[in-house]
């Protein structure tokens, strides 16, 4: 792994790799999580928002938005992974900026710093309006 990350194309069969590592994640499917683009060392993930992810004011859950961001950050982290390496959180600061009640939310995770066995990952969130909704940095182990 680089210290510092190149955001190029993934080849055909890395990105395969990991659509399919995506589909595989049981409480992504559960949250309705969507992958819409990944490239070495970024990820985009997107949310829509419905009854069943808000709270009593009819907003979006911080839990629904902290797992939608943190998955978006552990496939920018496994972008840069060989197909034997794994990922596990270390760390997840998470600060909420403006409530989100309807729309579909983006996060969008790149890389910071890539180290040997820790990578630290910045995530925005943004709405439909392309606010920022919250903002987060975390750190990852590497598992080889």
């Amino acid at each position: 792994m680089r210290a510092v990350v190149n955001e190029a194309a993934l080849t055909s069969e890395e990105l395969a790799r990991l659509r399919a590592a995506f589909a595989r994640v049981a409480y992504a499917r559960l949250l309705g999580l969507e992958l819409v683009e990944v490239a070495r060392g970024t990820a985009l993930l997107a949310l829509m928002v419905r009854p069943d992810l808000t709270r009593m004011e009819g907003i979006m859950h911080g839990g629904a938005l902290a797992s939608l961001m943190d998955t978006a950050s552990a496939f920018a982290v496994l972008s840069l992974l060989a197909p034997a390496e794994a990922t596990i959180t270390v760390d997840l600061t998470l600060h909420f900026l403006r409530p989100v009640s309807s729309g579909r939310v983006k996060a969008r995770a790149r890389v910071l710093r890539a180290g040997r066995s820790l990578v630290t990952v910045a995530i925005e969130a943004t709405n439909e309006a392309d606010e920022l909704v919250a903002t987060a940095l975390t750190t990852y182990a590497v598992r080889r």
